[in-house]
């Protein structure tokens, strides 16, 4: 096994309120973008409509953002690299998907004369569809996580340790979400994956120190609590900074060479890694210290 650091003796049990806060703090600067600005929800959850054109001659996102406000439209436009397309989407309760779709073609071909485009893609996401997905969508979370806690509580014998990991992934989840509202970054079912992803990596991350505690607590019985923690953490910390950074660094080139595309969904895995790393460390080991000690 490789050991990244060596030998380490780091007290994170004594800084565990400082790592309350700064959990806290970000919590709170997510909820209140949340309870202001609102989520940019994508056509999967609100319906409307979505038109995809390549043009024959390069042009920029600007110059046909230009030209869709000029007739009078108001879209969300994503482009994909390399290869002159686009993306637009008109958000809403359109009944006439046609009209609108015909309305945006007819915007290009007035407002960016001598640059030819084809139509390659016309889809319509109804209201009734949105909701059913949105639903859906939730219950896939919720139903996640509750098997997450019963597995954790089943394998470590203690509901404590099972509810500790599931409220670090929650964290993880929240956390990645308050930052998709602050950016104004559109949350679709692409996003919704990259949260479930964020659930499954956090607590895999967060199992791996809790079965060295559990080998620990058998070796050395009447080893302090905190103290057992800190050995745990600091014996496991070589593989969790080797494993998130491999992570990290892949995530990081889809970020910032995958394209508008996927974009969000990097973006969501990058702030869901670095979270889940602090979550695994700061969060629900403390946590399981904190519990077990005002239970006795």
């Amino acid at each position: 096994m490789i050991n990244l650091i060596k030998k380490t003796n780091i007290d994170f049990i004594s800084k565990r309120y400082i790592f309350f806060a700064v959990s806290s703090l970000a919590l709170a600067a997510g909820i209140v973008s949340v309870a202001v600005k609102g989520t940019n929800m994508g056509l999967d959850f609100t319906g409307g409509t979505m038109l995809q054109v390549k043009f024959v001659n390069p042009i920029t996102i600007a110059e046909v953002r230009q030209a869709v406000k000029a007739a009078d439209i108001e879209t969300t436009i994503q482009t994909f690299t390399g290869r002159n397309a686009f993306a637009l989407k008109v958000k809403g309760k359109q009944e006439n998907v046609n009209e609108i779709a015909d309305k945006i073609l007819q915007g290009l071909k007035t407002n960016i004369p001598g640059n030819t485009f084809i139509e390659e893609r016309r889809d319509y996401v109804g209201p009734v569809v949105g909701r059913d997905l949105s639903k859906k969508a939730l219950f896939a979370i919720i139903l996640s996580l509750f098997g997450i806690i019963i597995y954790v509580a089943f394998r470590f014998s203690n509901p404590i340790w099972g509810a500790a990991g599931v409220i670090a992934l929650l964290h993880d989840v929240f956390v990645t979400f308050g930052a998709m509202s602050i950016t104004n970054r559109e949350v679709d079912l692409v996003v919704v994956a990259a949260l479930l992803t964020i659930a499954g990596y956090s607590i895999n991350d967060t199992i791996v120190i809790f079965d060295r505690m559990r080998e620990n607590l058998n070796k050395f019985p009447k080893m302090r609590l905190g103290e057992l923690v800190n050995v745990s953490i600091n014996e496991t910390l070589s593989r969790t900074l080797i494993t998130n950074f491999t992570v990290l660094g892949v995530v990081a080139i889809l970020f910032f060479f995958g394209g508008d595309v996927i974009n969000n969904f990097a973006f969501a895995m990058l702030v869901g890694s670095i979270s889940g790393t602090y979550s695994t460390i700061a969060i629900a080991t403390p946590l399981v210290y904190q519990w077990e000690r005002r239970s006795k």
